[in-house]
């Protein structure tokens, strides 16, 4: 196969299928997409519900409590609470029915969907950790999304193996962090990005092995540096008090600084360790990966792979796999899998079609909420022979009569499910945080919208009223009803208001961090737009011989190209109308060592 160049059904830009591509689609026996890279990543954001929790009934036989749930209390959806969905009083098989070939195949399998019992909240084995969503063996968090095995945290976004942290995202294995993003092995950090095994220290970008330092940027191995000055000990300490970041007003100052400070510094053109023929950002020991981002701990000969730990083969438009995944194409969620296809929270499970939420299945397609079962079909068990001639049916019937959106995009066999028929409003899932939309543009496009929940209370406090430092806070604080300082004014999903916990207060008065003066949802957009987009970019290095080339940096040695400029390519998460300074990883390596 050559080349080829299609239209997205859905953006209508144009992009590029590979000839290994269609190779790959060939082996799985798959069409090839019809919609961009991006768009498939946003339909299958669009089922993920991380943030958004509610209180609603149990709808479990005998059962009358209210129960923390991704779905809100209007929903259709059919929930159980964690104890009756793995529970032994129900079984999948009893929502079977016949597949009805006068009707498309996504609008028969939405109803089966809503039907089937989902379980309300993914929150495994938590201690004193309620108010927690898709995660397991957190103790005293609160807030945690996507965060595994962490203690007395609150407010993060995968974080995990951590303790005693507060806002933060893509924490691992630290401890009295706050306001970090993508950070390993820290203590007592504030405000930094990129960090690993740094220690007691502030504002810090791209920093490894520093303690004491502030207002770093691409340092290793330092101490008592400030704004990457050195200082001795006694100086550093003096110095530092001219910072004062235990006001709030001084810590925006300083942000602002800072910002401006580390943009004059050089950045990797991508952050990889341990890679052999790849392309992406964050990867950790691929080899043979296209287009792949958020790869921890090894993957090989996959595209367009996004979240993957523990290994991953042979998978292409997949997200947030792991345990050995092999042979995946447009899934999401797989721990593990071999041959999942357009399908969603599948575990330990091989051979699966158009499915959800299975575990320890083989040979499904289109099934909800299954466990240890084979050759089903909607839910309804078949003989082998049966299931393969039915299949072949299905899919034949897929594509004479597709499933047609609000919008006019058509859905055939190859296609992951439309947004249109999730359980979930678009602006409650991960695809309003990537692809953001307004309630406008999203309603035309056919997706569904929810209204935010009316408060039933007044802010007795604004956020410009609080004290500048913490020291000055009293614990009445935590009584008080804070009015965001967005107001709810910004696209971020402010709730307008949030309190301070008693919990949260004791933290900030031991690292002696001021009050924050947002909600945590506008905290947490802000979190998220710190981190790259999963796209790249063709560019080339922006070294210019002895300095960068819009001359903000000066090189600190001579490389290898001379006084001239570097002419070296890559392709780069830093799209060619930032502003950062971006270097090849030679280049790069000169001058950060």
């Amino acid at each position: 196969m050559e080349q080829e160049t299609k239209q997205c059904q859905n953006c209508k830009k144009d992009f590029i299928i590979e000839p290994e591509d269609f190779t790959f689609y060939e082996k799985i026996k798959v069409p090839a997409p019809t919609f961009c890279f991006l768009c498939r990543v946003q339909r299958r954001m669009a089922y993920r519900n991380e943030r958004m929790l509610y209180k609603r009934a149990c709808n479990a036989s005998g059962h009358t409590e209210q129960i923390m749930s991704v779905f809100s209390p209007d929903n259709l959806q059919c929930v159980y609470d964690h104890t009756a969905w793995w529970g032994n009083t129900w079984d999948g098989t009893t929502y079977g029915r016949e597949y009805d070939f006068s009707k498309p195949f996504f609008e028969q399998l939405q109803k089966l969907w809503r039907q089937v019992p989902d379980v309300a909240l993914l929150n495994i084995n938590p201690v004193n950790s309620e108010y927690c969503s898709i995660t397991e063996g957190n103790k005293n968090c609160y807030f945690l999304f996507g965060a595994d095995f962490n203690e007395n945290s609150l407010y993060s976004t995968y974080i995990f193996n951590s303790k005693e942290c507060v806002d933060t995202y893509w924490v691992t294995k630290s401890e009295f962090n706050y306001e970090t993003v993508d950070c390993i092995s820290c203590s007592k950090l504030q405000y930094g990005r990129y960090c690993e095994e740094c220690y007691n220290s502030a504002f810090l970008f791209n920093c490894r092995n520093c303690h004491d330092c502030f207002g770093c940027v691409n340092l290793k191995n330092g101490a008592y540096c400030i704004f990457n000055k050195q200082y001795t000990k006694e100086e550093y300490n003096e110095k530092l008090k001219e910072f004062d970041i235990q006001s709030a007003s001084r810590v925006t100052e300083i942000k602002e600084q800072f910002l401006k400070f580390s943009l004059s510094f050089p950045r990797r053109f991508a952050r990889m360790v341990h890679v052999t023929n790849s392309s992406g950002d964050n990867l950790q020991e691929t080899k043979n990966c296209k287009h792949c981002f958020d790869v921890f701990g090894g993957a090989e000969d996959c595209t367009n792979l996004w979240l993957a730990y523990s290994k991953a083969s042979d998978c292409m438009d997949v997200d947030r796999v792991g345990l050995g995944t092999e042979l995946g194409y447009d899934c999401s969620t797989i721990y593990p899998g071999s041959l999942i296809f357009f399908s969603r929270f599948i575990f330990n499970s091989h051979d699966v079609y158009y499915s959800y939420n299975v575990h320890n299945c083989s040979y499904v397609f289109g099934c909800i909420g299954l466990r240890n079962k084979q050759y089903c079909i909607f839910n309804k068990q078949y003989s082998e022979s049966e299931y393969n001639r039915v299949i072949s049916e299905i899919i034949a019937h897929m594509d004479k009569m597709p499933y047609i959106d609000k919008a006019g995009c058509i859905y055939k066999f190859g296609e992951f499910f439309p947004i249109q028929i999730s359980p979930f409003a678009y602006n409650e899932t991960i695809a309003q945080e990537m692809f953001p939309l307004s309630k406008e543009e999203a309603l035309a496009q056919g997706f569904n919208w929810r209204e935010q929940q009316e408060r039933n209370y007044t802010p007795t406090k604004i956020a410009s009223e609080l004290p500048d430092r913490v020291a000055d806070v009293s614990d009445n604080i935590c009584s008080e009803i804070i009015e965001c300082a967005h107001k709810g004014k910004c696209a971020d999903q402010c709730t307008t208001a949030f309190k301070i916990t008693p919990v949260e207060l004791q933290f900030y008065k031991q690292m002696k961090i001021p009050l924050p003066r947002l909600c945590p949802n506008c905290r947490h957009f802000a979190r998220v737009r710190q981190r790259n987009p999963i796209q790249l970019w063709k560019r080339k290095c922006q070294c210019g011989g002895d300095k960068s080339v819009n001359g903000a940096y000066s090189n600190a040695s001579m490389h290898s190209h001379g006084t001239s400029g570097c002419t070296n390519e890559f392709e780069t998460s830093y799209s060619p109308d930032r502003s950062e300074i971006v270097y090849c990883e030679s280049c790069y390596q000169q001058e950060v060592v």
